[in-house]
């Protein structure tokens, strides 16, 4: 892998900062107290070709890589990891998952308004008894004739109060991974509703929501692959979603020490800026170590989906990696900002708490340590 970036993906990256110290920086903190983003988000992401990065351009994407993907997450994840959720899970989760899995009517109908912003996705795997445990889900899709009727609730659900449309993952055979299908469903379907998660530690702006299902009805033309591919569907499209919320990892890590460094430079104790203060420095200089680490872990995750080769693991390695440091930079930004970091009139303390979410959401870190255990050993560990 040649670690300097091409033209195209610097100019990506450069695009993509400007238009996050612009549209998102200046509003994150009251986006964050009014625990909503301003909805016309998604528009503008949609109009700089944001929610369409990996998607066809035929389909209404923007085309670009895996790389292109990180390098906008990472950017994202920096100003607010409230909107770099609504592309993490609207674009990485939904749209890519149609472009692999859907038929061309199922792509004509939903890509381009996915891309455009005009509609939004979300994914509805989670429910109140499965987090980790998504192959023993309970929502289920009983056939009705030509149609299915899927009942069911899923929690913790991300975009679930915006989104137009929702991939849901429904029980259609017997229990396990192998009885699972995956359904696109319009969320304004008969049946269909949908309540608003607030209180929440982190990621405040986001929208989270549980989801009910009561004998929703739906075409079998909008089932999502093969009757029974659901399980697989889902935990391929969580492959990759980890490669995405590492590189939002980077981001917030990336936040951490660009605010820390700053105001170690401005904040004098003694008589001198406490930069000049060793253990101030130790605290900056371990947040910088662990960013380049988690970064080119993330790199290399996409440079194997770039190559078409086998990357789960990686993924899994990055995501761990990435999460935990994450939580630990925001940790070392507080201390350098004292009394200051715990208020929010500063960034710092708003970083620690969406950083912590992101070491269990698409799996937590200890499913991650299962994962790369499994593929180390080729055994499965026991409870």
């Amino acid at each position: 892998m040649d670690f300097e970036l091409g033209e195209s993906h610097r100019e990506l990256r450069a695009v993509a900062r400007a238009w996050v110290d612009k549209e998102v920086v200046p509003h994150a903190t009251a986006w964050d107290r009014a625990e909503a983003v301003d909805p016309a988000i998604a528009g503008k992401l949609g109009d700089m070709g944001f929610l369409g990065i990996e998607i066809p351009e035929e389909y209404g994407g923007s085309g670009g890589d895996a790389l292109a993907y990180c390098l906008l997450l990472e950017e994202l994840g920096r100003g607010d990891s409230a909107v770099r959720g609504i592309v993490s899970v609207s674009l990485g989760l939904v749209a890519k998952s149609i472009k692999t899995y859907g038929g061309e009517e199922q792509q004509r109908a939903w890509l381009p308004r996915l891309c455009a912003g005009q509609s939004i996705g979300c994914f509805g795997l989670t429910e109140p008894g499965t987090g980790s445990d998504a192959g023993n889900l309970s929502a289920r899709a009983v056939r009705d004739g030509a149609d299915w009727l899927l009942s069911g609730t899923k929690i913790f659900i991300t975009n679930g109060t915006t989104a137009d449309i929702a991939i849901i993952f429904a029980r259609t055979g017997g229990s396990g991974p192998k009885g699972v299908t995956a359904f696109l469903v319009p969320t304004d379907a008969p049946g269909f509703s949908r309540a608003e998660i607030t209180g929440k530690l982190g990621l405040r702006g986001q929208a989270t929501a549980e989801l009910v299902l009561d004998q929703v009805r739906i075409p079998d033309s909008a089932r999502l692959g093969d009757e029974g591919e659901g399980f697989r569907i889902a935990m391929g499209a969580l492959d990759k979603g980890r490669m995405g919320v590492a590189a939002g990892c980077v981001g917030v890590a990336r936040a951490c020490l660009e605010a820390s460094v700053k105001y170690a430079r401005e904040r004098e104790q003694f008589g001198k800026p406490i930069a000049s203060f060793q253990l101030v420095q130790e605290l900056l200089a371990d947040i910088a170590v662990e960013v380049e680490a988690a970064r080119l872990l993330t790199w290399r995750v996409a440079d194997l989906v770039d190559r078409g080769q086998p990357f789960g693991t990686e993924a899994s390695v990055a995501k761990l990696f990435a999460s935990e440091a994450a939580v630990k930079a925001a940790n070392n930004a507080i201390q350098v900002f004292g009394g200051y970091g715990y208020i929010d009139e500063y960034p710092v303390s708003k970083y620690l708490r969406d950083a912590r979410v992101l070491t269990f959401y698409e799996g937590t870190s200890q499913i991650q340590k299962l994962l790369i255990g499994r593929a180390l050993t080729g055994v499965n560990a026991i409870a």
